[in-house]
């Protein structure tokens, strides 16, 4: 059984809850999709099956929000309640992710997985939060943090750890760390306007012009980035730059 997945998954979502399952193979444009209960999914015969369509090419991902019970589809209508939030960084990951943990403005992430070199899923549980205002949230933390602007909707899906990324040759094994054990409600997240529209610059075509008046953590941003390009190592990077921000405080 892969313990990485199951564990994963059984802090992810609650006994009884429904999930849907993707595999997709970069040579097929329609990829599998299962719903299924959390106890079917982590019996050791269907993790079983799961890896041995990953060693013959299938990504593994999971719903990030658990559905309806019954539901046949994943579509926005048949998410049930949120569960988490989220943020895809691609571009300058090390650095990004560095400001991200050591920011004021956002709590401890709850799970940190590796998809890929540089790449990052930073996932937070949560409470509390109406799906207009999960969506606005997951927009506001990808613009102010450079997360990817399309990973937004209420039916993302995520990378399960434990599994390998296939699209990369070879292929990397999917990893993920907890640096937190909590649920977080709407009051811990502290992103207005003014913060998304100045941290730092978004990915790709994404990317915005920053206004003349830099905030704290676009400053960190650039900070790291230096570090990083002299070699540093980017989990110390955190690490001081956690204990500069004497204004951080510790998860719940």
């Amino acid at each position: 059984m892969n313990r990485i997945a199951a564990n994963f998954l059984t802090r992810s979502f609650a006994p009884g809850e429904t999930v849907a399952l993707l595999l997709r193979r970069d040579n097929t444009t329609r990829p599998q999709q299962r719903i299924v209960t959390l106890e079917q999914l982590l019996a050791p015969r269907y993790l079983a099956w799961l890896g041995y369509e990953n060693d013959n090419g299938a990504n593994v991902y999971v719903s990030a929000n658990p559905l309806h019970s019954g539901s046949r589809k994943r579509t926005k209508e048949c998410v049930a309640s949120v569960r988490h939030l989220y943020i895809d960084i691609d571009d300058d990951g090390d650095a990004r992710l560095a400001t991200l943990r050591a920011s004021d403005q956002l709590p401890t992430p709850t799970a940190i997985v590796s998809t890929s070199p540089g790449k990052y899923q930073a996932l937070w549980r949560v409470a509390g939060f109406d799906f207009e205002h999960q969506e606005e949230m997951l927009k506001r933390i990808a613009q102010a943090f450079g997360g990817d602007p399309a990973c937004t909707d209420r039916n993302r899906v995520l990378r399960v750890p434990g599994f390998l990324n296939r699209k990369y040759s070879p292929a990397h094994s999917v990893a993920v760390e907890y640096p937190a054990d909590a649920t977080y409600t709407p009051a811990d997240f502290r992103l207005d306007d003014a913060v998304c529209s100045s941290v730092l610059p978004l990915r790709g075509n994404a990317r915005k012009s920053l206004t003349d008046k830099h905030s704290h953590s676009e400053d960190d941003w650039a900070w790291v980035c230096d570090q990083l390009a002299h070699g540093k190592d980017a989990a110390k990077l955190t690490h001081e730059l956690a204990t500069k921000r004497s204004d951080k405080g510790d998860a719940a």
